[in-house]
């Protein structure tokens, strides 16, 4: 089975994620999409995140319709802070029949050589890449693991959600509705 890696805080979810992982869906060999939810990421520190179960929550009534999505806390249960490579690495020992992809903005892409063991993540899983409507100047869109998603660009961020929510705006439309729902049953970043 081929699985594309979608990590994120998802803190909270919302449309846009949805939308790059359908793409993915549609674009690539991939029978589903796995929606790691990242505990705490090396690269991202805040003070605005909620709580893991919470976001690992959020995102499954966002998938439930969708059998080829699936939520992941594999990194809930791996030491912090979460590295991608330790991740990779612990999924195919875990599954050594599966394929796994990694899913990446293209602004990621820009400072991928950054990240812990990179050089392994493409030599033995390899990117799926959407751009984020800046600009393609890495070197590695050129690089024979690096597969180009073709998405809608959205303007959406998490980050803009959380402000809606705490200037008492509305955010249909940016999250589903049942994620809408539980964001306001309990009172999720108020």
């Amino acid at each position: 089975m081929k699985i594309g890696l979608f990590f994120g805080s998802f803190n909270p979810i919302h449309h846009g994620h949805l939308i790059i992982a359908q793409a993915v869906l549609n674009q690539t060999d991939v029978d589903q999409i796995w929606f790691v939810v990242s505990p705490q990421n090396p690269h991202k520190k805040s003070k605005t995140l909620l709580h893991e179960f919470d976001r690992l929550d959020l995102v499954e009534r966002a998938i439930s319709d969708n059998y080829h999505f699936k939520s992941s806390d594999i990194e809930f249960h791996l030491s912090k802070p979460s590295y991608t490579i330790n991740t990779l690495t612990h999924l195919s020992e875990k599954f050594p029949d599966y394929s796994f992809k990694l899913i990446l903005g293209g602004d990621n892409l820009e400072q991928f050589k950054s990240w812990k063991n990179y050089d392994k993540i493409l030599d033995y899983f390899g990117l799926y890449v959407y751009p984020r409507g800046g600009q393609d100047t890495s070197d590695l869109w050129q690089h024979p693991q690096v597969t180009r998603i073709e998405a809608p660009l959205l303007q959406i961020s998490a980050t803009y959600i959380r402000q809606c929510i705490q200037q008492g705006q509305s955010i249909k439309y940016l999250v589903p509705d049942s994620v809408e729902a539980l964001i306001q049953a309990k009172k999720f970043y108020i």
